[in-house]
C-alpha cells in the first residue's frame, strides 16, 4: 500500500524491493526440491542494504509530504498576510515611536504658545474691565451773592433797571437774564425773592420782536410758562416778562408771571451757566 501523499516513483521502488524478496523466498521453497537450498552469501549480505533503502525511501516520502503540506499552507494563505520578520517589526515600531514622540513635542510647543496668547488676552481683558479713574472736578462755587442751582448761579439784584439795561448788566457779569424752563427752577427762584406789596423782578423773556411770540434771550421760543391767570394781556404795550411775589400767601410760584412795558425800572434776576467743571472763586 502506498503511503498517503507519496509519488508514483517512490511507490514503484518500494514494490520492486518487496517483489525481489518474495521471488528469492519462492526459489528457496520451490516444490520438487528435496532440500532447502542454502542461501548464497551475496543474498545474506544485500538484505541490510535493502532495509536501509526502505527506510531512506520512507524518510524521503515523509519529507516530500512535509514539503507539500508547507507549500499548500502558504499557497492557501491570503496575499500580503505573511508575517513580518522580527527585524522589520522592530524597525517599524521604532519608527512609530519616533514619529509619535515628534508629534507629542509639536503639540506641547503649540500648547505653550496658546497658553502665552491666552495670558495676553486675559491681561487685556482685565485692563478693559479695570475701574475707570473718575476725575473729580472741583465743586462749583458761585460768586458772592450768587445762588447755585442745577449748574447755574443766580443773582437777585438790589437795584432797579429797565429790561434792556438789566440784560446788559447781566452780560457784563458773564451772565444773562434768567431763562426758566422747569417748575423746579421757577420754585427755586421764587423762594429767593422777598415778599412785598408788589415785588417784581425782570427775567429773560420778551415778545418785542413779534407780538405774542415770546422768546428767551438766547433766541429760543417759550414753551408753556408759569403765567398768572389772564396773563400775558399786553395791556399797555407790555413786551417784557417779570415775576411778582406779594404778601398775599395764596399766590404760588407756578402762577406768577406777568407782562409789562420794557421801559419800567425793576429789580432783575441774572443767570450764569457754570458747568460741572467750572469753578468761580468768590
Amino acid at each position: 500500500m502506498a503511503a498517503p501523499g507519496s509519488s508514483p516513483a517512490f511507490d514503484g521502488m518500494y514494490s520492486q524491493l518487496i517483489d525481489d524478496d518474495a521471488a528469492e523466498e519462492d526459489v528457496r521453497r520451490r516444490p520438487g526440491v528435496g532440500h532447502v537450498q542454502p542461501v548464497s552469501p551475496v543474498g545474506l549480505t544485500s538484505r541490510p542494504y535493502r532495509l536501509a533503502t526502505i527506510c531512506l525511501a520512507a524518510l524521503c516520502a515523509i519529507l516530500l509530504i512535509s514539503i507539500i503540506a508547507v507549500s499548500a499552507h502558504y499557497k492557501n494563505k491570503p496575499q500580503g498576510s505573511s508575517e513580518v520578520a522580527p527585524e522589520i517589526q522592530k524597525m517599524t515600531q521604532d519608527g512609530n515611536v519616533s514619529s509619535l514622540a515628534a508629534t507629542i513635542k509639536k503639540l506641547q510647543e503649540e500648547k505653550n504658545q496658546l497658553q502665552k496668547e491666552n495670558a495676553k488676552l486675559l491681561a487685556r481683558l482685565a485692563a478693559t474691565k479695570a475701574p475707570e479713574v473718575v476725575k473729580t472736578s472741583p465743586p462749583v462755587v458761585c460768586p458772592k451773592d450768587w445762588h447755585f442751582f442745577n449748574n447755574s448761579c443766580y443773582l437777585i439784584s438790589r437795584g432797579s433797571r429797565d429790561w434792556q439795561e438789566s440784560q446788559s448788566y447781566c452780560r457784563s457779569k458773564g451772565a444773562h437774564l434768567a431763562i426758566i424752563h422747569t417748575a423746579e427752577e421757577q420754585t427755586f427762584l421764587w423762594d429767593l425773592l422777598p415778599r412785598g406789596h408788589w415785588n417784581s423782578f425782570w427775567f429773560g423773556i420778551t415778545d418785542a420782536q413779534t407780538e405774542d411770540q415770546w422768546k428767551w434771550v438766547d433766541g429760543t421760543p417759550l414753551v408753556g410758562g408759569f403765567w398768572e391767570v389772564g396773563e400775558p394781556n399786553n395791556h399797555i404795550n407790555e413786551d417784557c416778562g417779570y415775576i411778582v411775589k406779594t404778601n398775599v400767601l395764596e399766590r404760588v410760584a407756578i402762577r406768577s408771571w406777568y407782562d409789562a412795558p420794557c421801559s419800567m425800572d425793576l429789580p432783575y434776576i441774572c443767570e450764569k451757566e457754570m458747568g460741572a467743571s467750572t469753578a468761580v472763586p468768590q
